[in-house]
């Protein structure tokens, strides 16, 4: 597996730098110790210019080759952020907060762009700018939104943009991609369900928002079954029921419905939000009841442009042997949001057989520490070749 040599001598301090970070998780947009740790790092690598506090506690480095003769500008992503959960694997630099948690390899990735990093900055063996990207608030926040909407791609005048993650259940060291839609755009639907609540042995007298929402379930799993194309992909989900009463002799007042709607194509997504809100509306004036449906966009597609996505995958195959093809999933990446602004893949890389991505026995395998970190290398220095 050829990955380059400096980088094979650097994985013992990544893997510190990377295990430093697992041990001292931070949540959403708290990632001061993490981003002013990334920060510093850049300042020690010589980095050009470093910038903190973009999208509230991102860091942007920049790194100038040797020549800058085309004026291209290649934006490398890491997203820094853990999750609010209690880690359960024992490990010796397990995380010290309680209540948060590295379950999703997001230390794995800041230590890779941080060697990355490292590497180019040493080396310059390539004509143009490589920005590195650390933001915050993947998990929830759109900490990805918030750096593009403090104008990151233009006042650092990034023309491509790449991102990777790591997948468990997929072999140590295997790289996949795929172009077009590969994540899906992430909705939530929360529907606020009115009736009169009364005795439970005087229905006649009510209007039952227990029924109105067990049929209003049922009718929201129709959306996909028959007012979608069956050979696309979508998921209406309801995970959340509750009505303003438990008491077993009482028929609510209220209710509330809560989901998920997750997509693969505007067009689709704009179909099933205008369904959510005539399906409810239907079932509510059926019951006599009324509804109030408030829908909102998360995360949109993950889709990754074709050229950007030929070019991913020869550097992977250059520098993993093999570049399979990622299936489509149904999982959310706000990493879209960047992908929106410019053009650019996202690629994922084999974790191993590790406990799964938010399992509180997952760990990052440092094992692809090297390929990864090679990996971004050489999207920088194959996509800008040295004049």
């Amino acid at each position: 597996m050829p990955i380059k040599n400096r980088l094979a001598e650097m994985h013992a301090e990544i893997t510190a730098w990377r295990r430093d970070i697992h041990e001292n998780p931070e949540i959403l947009y708290d990632t001061h110790r993490t981003s002013a740790l990334v920060a510093e790092r850049l300042k020690e690598f010589g980095c050009d210019e470093i910038v903190t506090g973009i999208g509230r506690t991102g860091v942007v480095g920049v790194i100038k080759g040797k020549t800058d003769t085309k004026g291209a500008v290649i934006g490398l992503r890491a997203d820094m952020d853990a999750l609010p959960m209690q880690e359960q694997t024992g490990l010796e630099y397990a995380s010290k907060t309680d209540g948060a948690m590295h379950a999703c390899g997001h230390d794995g990735h800041t230590a890779m762009v941080l060697g990355a990093a490292k590497y180019l900055a040493e080396t310059r063996n390539f004509d143009g700018i490589a920005v590195v990207i650390f933001q915050p608030a993947e998990e929830g926040g759109n900490g990805a939104e918030a750096m593009v909407k403090d104008g990151m791609m233009d006042r650092f005048g990034i023309q491509e943009v790449y991102g990777m993650h790591n997948v468990p259940g997929l072999p140590t060291g295997q790289f996949a991609i795929r172009s077009g839609p590969m994540l899906a755009a992430a909705d939530t639907f929360d529907i606020a369900l009115e009736g009169h609540g009364g005795h439970a042995a005087k229905p006649q007298e009510t209007i039952d928002t227990t029924v109105m929402a067990s049929q209003l379930i049922v009718a929201l799993q129709t959306i996909v079954s028959r007012n979608t194309d069956p050979v696309l992909q979508a998921v209406v989900s309801v995970t959340s029921v509750e009505t303003s009463s438990n008491a077993f002799n009482v028929i609510p007042q209220s209710a509330r419905i809560k989901g998920t709607v997750r997509t693969h194509s505007n067009d689709m997504r704009a179909l099933i939000e205008q369904r959510v809100h005539e399906v409810t509306q239907g079932i509510a004036a059926t019951f006599g009841g009324s509804a109030e449906v408030t829908y909102e966009h998360g995360v949109p597609v993950t889709s990754n442009a074709e050229e950007n996505t030929e070019f991913a995958a020869e550097a992977a195959r250059i520098v993993g042997g093999s570049c399979g093809e990622a299936p489509m999933v149904m999982g959310g990446e706000d990493f879209s949001f960047m992908l929106e602004a410019r053009p650019g893949a996202f690629i994922i890389l084999g974790n191993g057989d590790s406990a799964g991505l938010h399992h509180p026995e997952y760990n990052f395998n440092d094992e692809i520490i090297p390929i990864g970190c090679s990996w971004f290398a050489e999207m920088v220095e194959r996509r800008m070749p040295a004049a």
